[in-house]
């Protein structure tokens, strides 16, 4: 396979899709969806996302340096789209979706009750970059469904139809993995027979080179 130079734009897909909760000193409420966006680190725990000057919720955010992040299921990307499309200087994006809004734990800015997860935040830093500016958070709260937890309380991000974004469109989060965190060089005898099938890139490649040759028909005997 050949190898061209690309000249569109960032090429780094897919991403999440998130949706935006904000709200100004006035307390003026709104939801947008931000595109770049992600995790940055650790301890303590903080998250990314940039956005262009022109949104509504720029200046929301700016002013009081407080956002929640929401996850939104495969059932809610018409909500979410819409989101996106419209804005909040001429549409009560909130109350078309017929968002129910709950009050923050941590921070003033209410969050999204029908999205699976929700990610509390307070801004740290902002970084003008071009065309967007880029909002460094501290993760101060998160609210996950309950139904989303089993019994030893391990969260299964796949249980809640989560949505990708990948150059305009919109793609459901697969439920069955592919493989999991080291195991590429497990001994744990269960891990190794649950990936077994998994197979390496040249593996593969060589499965692909293969000529499949067409079965000899059997004589037929008269």
């Amino acid at each position: 396979m050949s190898k061209q130079e690309f000249k569109g734009s960032v090429v780094l897909n897919p991403v999440p899709v998130v949706l935006i909760t904000s709200k100004n000193k006035e307390g003026k409420e709104n939801v947008f969806t931000v595109a770049w966006t992600g995790t940055i680190c650790t301890k303590p725990p903080m998250l990314s996302i940039s956005i262009r000057p022109e949104r509504l919720s720029y200046e929301y955010i700016k002013e009081t340096l407080e956002f929640t992040v929401n996850l939104p299921s495969s059932h809610q990307v018409r909500e979410t789209d819409f989101c996106g499309v419209r804005s909040g200087k001429d549409t009560d994006k909130i109350k078309e979706m017929g968002f129910t809004m709950k009050k923050g734990t941590h921070i003033d800015v209410p969050y999204i009750k029908e999205c699976p997860i929700n990610i509390e935040c307070k801004v740290k830093s902002i970084i003008p970059l071009g065309t967007h500016d880029l909002f460094l958070a501290e993760v101060v709260g998160s609210h996950i469904n309950s139904d989303l937890l089993d019994e030893k309380g391990k969260i299964h991000f796949e249980w809640a139809n989560l949505v990708n974004y990948c150059h305009g469109e919109y793609f459901p989060m697969s439920k069955k993995p592919i493989g999991q965190f080291g195991f590429s060089v497990a001994k744990n005898s269960e891990l190794i027979e649950k990936y077994k099938h998994i197979k390496t890139f040249n593996e593969y490649k060589s499965d692909d080179n293969k000529t499949i040759l067409p079965k000899k028909k059997k004589k037929k005997k008269y």
